[in-house]
C-alpha cells in the first residue's frame, strides 16, 4: 500500500473506507454498502464520497483510503460518463494497494467496455446470456451458488463476469448457467471484489418490491472479507 495508508495505520487511526454516493448510484444503494462496511469486524472509518458530498472523489482522497466501494445504480453508460474522469485515479489507487468493492453497477464499472478495467476479463449482462433464468431488468430474486451452496439473493440486472482464459481470480459465486456472479482478484498490488447480485440488500429492498425477504448479509461479509485479505 501507499505510504499514506501505512502512516494512517501507524498513527492508530481507523482505516478509511470510501463509499461513492451521487448521480452514478441509486438512492439506498450507497447507504446499504456503508451499513455493511460499518457493521463488519474491520473497524473502518466509513465516509461517503461524491460530487455533492463533503469529501469529493479525487486521487488525493483515495491516497488516504484503504477501500473504495462503488454501489449499485442506473445504467452503465450513464454512470461511466459521470465517472470516467476518475478512471485513472481509481486504477492508480487499486494498483498501488487499495481495495475496490463493486456491487451490481459497481461490478459493471470494474469491467473494460466501458469501465475502470480492473478485471482479468470483462463484464456482460447476465439477463441476456445463454441459459439465464432471469430475463427482465426489474427487481427480483435470483438463485446463485455461493461457495458451493445455493442461495437466493436480491437482483436487478446485474453483470456476469467474463474472465480471460487462465485468469487469476477466485470465483465466489456462479449463476445457474455457470457464469461467474461474484469473484475476487488482484490488480497490481491491490484487490478487487465484485458481485452481480446484491447480497448487501436490506429488508426494505425486498418488502418495497413485494418480494420474500432473504437474509444474505453473510454473503456480503464474505465478499468484503475476501477483498480485505492481504
Amino acid at each position: 500500500m501507499t505510504h499514506l495508508r501505512h502512516s494512517g495505520a501507524a498513527a492508530g487511526r481507523r482505516p478509511l473506507a470510501l463509499v461513492y454516493r451521487g448521480p452514478a448510484s441509486s438512492p439506498g444503494c450507497p447507504e446499504a454498502v456503508a451499513g455493511l462496511l460499518s457493521s463488519g469486524p474491520w473497524n473502518l472509518d466509513v465516509r461517503f464520497t461524491g460530487p455533492h458530498e463533503a469529501l469529493p472523489l479525487s486521487a488525493g482522497l483515495l491516497s488516504r483510503a484503504l477501500l473504495y466501494a462503488q454501489p449499485g445504480g442506473g445504467t452503465l453508460a450513464s454512470a461511466y460518463r459521470r465517472l470516467r474522469w476518475r478512471r485513472r485515479a481509481i486504477r492508480g489507487f487499486v494498483r498501488d494497494g487499495g481495495r475496490y468493492l463493486g456491487f451490481c453497477l459497481g461490478g459493471y464499472l470494474a469491467g473494460a467496455t466501458p469501465g475502470f478495467a480492473l478485471l482479468p476479463g470483462d463484464t456482460d449482462q447476465y439477463i441476456s446470456s445463454p441459459g439465464a433464468t432471469v430475463h427482465e431488468e426489474s427487481d427480483t430474486l435470483i438463485t446463485v451458488t455461493w461457495r458451493g451452496r445455493p442461495r437466493t439473493v436480491f437482483f436487478q440486472d446485474g453483470p456476469l463476469f467474463d474472465l480471460d482464459e487462465d485468469a487469476d481470480a477466485t470465483v465466489l459465486a456462479t449463476y445457474d448457467n455457470g457464469a461467474p456472479a461474484a469473484l475476487v482478484t488482484r490488480f497490481g498490488r491491490g484487490r478487487v471484489a465484485v458481485t452481480g447480485p446484491h447480497p448487501e440488500a436490506t429488508t426494505d429492498w425486498y418488502t418495497d418490491h413485494g418480494l420474500p425477504v432473504h437474509h444474505t448479509l453473510d454473503l456480503a461479509l464474505d465478499l468484503v472479507e475476501s477483498v480485505m485479505e492481504t
